[in-house]
């Protein structure tokens, strides 16, 4: 079928959950947008190569269907996966990936923005930071949930709120927290139950944990070495005899000669020849591999908690035969009969949501919407996400019929924009900044922008 038709298909499936019929023109033009190679893809160039000659007027209507529009994005990331879905091969299951990104921000008045953690970085900075949750399979992988996470300071400050535009019913949520919210809302939505992969950042979190189970999934979530374990064989004291009086004694015990090991020292404690070389998928230049081993566990909680006997998970332990000690390690409710490999292939699936990221990054406009309010920050992203899911839905169509070309998306994104005219002017630059005219970039029009799949 011909890109366009498909293409057309694609936003009226998207548009019938826009609410009205007017809002497609927005859909097309934005999509279409962000799907042009422009070094910016904020509204104005968009709307500039989009239409040049009338792009006041084109920047208006992009600018009032992003930021001002009251349209679903849960709906419209819903439409997307239900057509990108079919592509996908989850025979062998598939796989829920957990994880966040950052914006790095100038000012303190976009939603959200404050001084934290950007991993974009690798420190801490000015940013704004949103938790996503993406399905994965063996072949690709599509965002399902999107949303800004918002800092305490702006949670409980009513003024920025109210400027932003930040819905009354958000309240202040750790990142774990956040996605457990999506995930429950994914569930309620009537989606299959998928095994769940994260890192540390959230693997860490108790009750993150606490809550993938208590929703009745299965996870593979990093953690740090001075997690504390019961080693395999070994469990805590039992509770403490009931003498008859008030309620009979339910917390475990420990004691100066029974206590639980940190996993990092339990790792350096195992034999050598529990360690395997395992190969979990080809990497651009070479194959990725490690030495692994995997051991059941019970997880110990902290000293002051009331805990009851926690059930035996597995602890996955990473450990690079150069390395002095190992370097990663994972908790993880797979079945007791989970392979080694298996194990080792899906801690391992996270770099595809990193993926994502990258490429909704670099080729999709996802970091430069220049708005600084609630609806318009969430509109971006969905709709960048809409434009990935059609492009990712091309490369697996066009890989089902001739299998991979190692090309991934980047020949779907081929097109001819039409040259600026020569007095075109950016907002907020002075009339002697040169014209952008001659700039030989991909194309604008929302047809003949892809190619044939």
């Amino acid at each position: 079928m011909d890109s366009m038709i498909r293409f057309d298909e694609y936003l009226a499936h998207l548009a019938a959950g826009l609410g009205h019929a007017d809002r497609e023109a927005g859909l097309r033009g934005y999509c279409s947008g962000l799907m042009l190679p422009l070094a910016r893809k904020s509204v104005e160039p968009m709307a500039a190569h989009l239409d040049p000659l009338h792009a006041s007027a084109r920047h208006q209507a992009l600018h009032h269907f992003v930021a001002k529009a009251d349209w679903s994005d849960t709906e419209l990331l819903r439409r997307v996966a239900r057509w990108v879905l079919p592509t996908m091969d989850l025979s062998a299951g598939g796989y829920w990936l957990v994880d966040d990104t950052g914006f790095p921000k100038k000012g303190r008045h976009s939603v959200g923005v404050a001084r934290q953690y950007c991993g974009v970085l690798g420190k801490q900075d000015n940013c704004q930071v949103a938790v996503s949750i993406s399905l994965a399979c063996e072949q690709a992988s599509l965002p399902v949930a999107w949303r800004l996470y918002l800092p305490r300071d702006w949670a409980e400050d009513a003024g920025r709120r109210r400027k932003a535009g930040v819905p009354e019913d958000v309240r202040f949520a750790t990142k774990p927290q956040i996605a457990l919210s999506q995930l429950q809302a994914l569930l309620e939505a009537g989606e299959s139950r998928h095994c769940v992969v994260a890192d540390a950042g959230y693997g860490v979190d108790s009750a993150f944990r606490q809550g993938l189970t208590a929703m009745g999934l299965s996870y593979v979530v990093g953690i740090t070495s001075a997690v504390r374990v019961w080693p395999p064989g070994q469990q805590p004291l039992p509770p403490k005899p009931w003498t008859g009086k008030g309620r009979p004694p339910v917390a475990t015990r420990r004691s100066p000669e029974h206590r639980p090991l940190s996993v990092k020292k339990l790792a350096l404690a195992l034999p050598p020849e529990v360690f395997t070389e395992l190969t979990w998928r080809q990497g651009t230049n070479e194959p990725l591999s490690g030495r692994f081993a995997a051991v059941r566990v019970r997880l110990a909680g902290s000293v002051s908690a009331k805990q009851r006997l926690h059930p035996q998970q597995w602890l996955l332990i990473e450990w690079p035969s150069a390395q002095d000690e190992p370097t990663r390690y994972w908790l993880s409710t797979l079945v007791e009969d989970t392979p080694l490999p298996e194990l080792v292939r899906i801690a391992h699936l996270r770099w595809r949501i990193e993926r994502d990221y990258q490429d909704l990054k670099q080729d999709l406009g996802l970091g430069h919407y220049e708005g600084r309010g609630w609806r318009g920050f969430h509109h971006h992203a969905s709709l960048s996400i809409a434009a990935y899911g059609f492009l990712l839905g091309q490369r697996l169509r066009r890989e089902a019929l001739s299998g991979p070309d190692g090309q991934g998306k980047k020949n779907l994104m081929a097109c001819t924009v039409p040259a600026l005219p020569a007095d075109y002017r950016p907002r907020g630059r002075p009339a002697r900044a040169a014209a952008c005219g001659g700039v030989d970039h991909d194309a604008a029009s929302s047809t003949g922008c892809l190619p044939d799949a």
